[in-house]
């Protein structure tokens, strides 16, 4: 069980705007569960967005109209008979406050009244619904989370990725194809939050490090990569002649168990040694380390992996992360990483 504390900060490196001066004040407050949390982030993030004003963009409208406004619709006009009553069917575009990343806060605002967090807040996101009168719900099941970002939105970022993690966090499907609210949040929206936590720790508490989730090219012979799957690494990082690269692994159970016997999961360490073997083939002709490892999130299981490993001259490690400890405590495991594998303090 990860505190609610340790979430927070989590999300803080993940989103580097929870570290300005507004937001802090929520680093020391209590909560409950990971929906109050994300709830008290959202209206604060919400209540600074309406000091700069509300994104608005150019949204198409189309109506019957007694003066003409943009382009008019002849046959929509004559189909309508429109003309009858001294109007014209026009279509215009109007600079509006019911953008779509205004539509899927609003939504995640009405999701959340629903959800298991406090009166206090519930009232605080009811006040802020006020400013979004003109706005639009959305289905919660069909929203494109593929929203692009410019220079005039940017602030925006923070608050949708917040967003993101309630609904899909929030909402489960049963077998009749209801909804209903679960337990937030689920494995695979932690395991994304734990990579991103990890990544953006590495680049800011080390400058020194070169912290990036990159791509890794197959070492053909011929030349000939048609077809082969993208080799993304969750997290690499390189200092001088060093690179190690981490696979960040959230899951309920870190072991596979088969009559009593605890193994590793093997695509996870088929996956790790293929990352490795074809960084090392990248790096042939310059001088050059390469190891890899596991990072699992620590569970309350009895067996947790903690092995080095050497395979075919590269060193595969398999560690836990205990993230349900003092936060300095989960800062200190992670120095301890970048300590034993590049001889660098933080």
């Amino acid at each position: 069980m990860i505190p609610i504390q340790n979430i927070y900060y989590m999300l803080s490196y993940a989103f580097q705007v929870l570290n300005e001066q507004g937001y802090k004040n929520i680093a020391t407050e209590q909560f409950n569960n990971v929906a109050e949390l994300c709830a008290a982030i959202l209206a604060k993030g919400i209540s600074v967005q309406l000091k700069r004003g509300l994104g608005r963009e150019y949204i198409e409208q189309t109506e019957s109209l007694s003066s003409l406004r943009g382009r008019i619709e002849i046959s929509e006009s004559i189909k309508t008979r429109s003309m009858l009553k001294k109007q014209l069917i026009c279509s215009y575009d109007d600079f509006s406050v019911n953008s779509y990343m205004n539509r899927i806060i609003k939504t995640t605002m009405e999701l959340l009244l629903h959800a298991d967090i406090s009166k206090a807040r519930k009232k605080e996101l009811r006040k802020l619904l006020v400013f979004f009168g003109d706005v639009e719900l959305l289905d919660v099941h069909t929203i494109n989370w593929n929203v692009q970002y410019n220079r005039n939105n940017q602030t925006y970022r923070m608050l949708i990725s917040i967003c993101y993690l309630v609904v899909k966090g929030l909402l489960q499907t049963n077998s009749d194809g209801t909804t209903r609210l679960m337990d937030f949040l689920d494995e695979q929206r932690m395991c994304r939050l734990y990579e991103k936590f990890i990544l953006e720790y590495y680049r800011r508490e080390f400058p020194q490090i070169s912290a990036s989730a990159s791509q890794i090219p197959w070492a053909v012979d011929d030349g000939m990569r048609a077809m082969l799957p993208v080799m993304q690494s969750d997290i690499m990082l390189s200092y001088e002649d060093k690179v190690l690269i981490i696979d960040a692994k959230y899951y309920s159970h870190t072991t596979q168990a088969q009559y009593d016997t605890h193994t590793l999961h093997s695509n996870n360490l088929y996956q790790i040694f293929t990352y490795v073997k074809n960084k090392d083939s990248e790096l042939a002709e310059v001088p050059h380390v390469v190891s890899g490892m596991l990072l699992y999130a620590q569970t309350e299981e009895a067996v947790q992996p903690n092995n080095t490993y050497q395979m075919s001259g590269n060193k595969i490690s398999v560690k836990t992360l205990d993230l349900n400890c003092d936060f300095s405590d989960v800062a200190a495991q992670l120095y301890k990483i970048a300590a034993e594998h590049f001889g660098i303090a933080a």
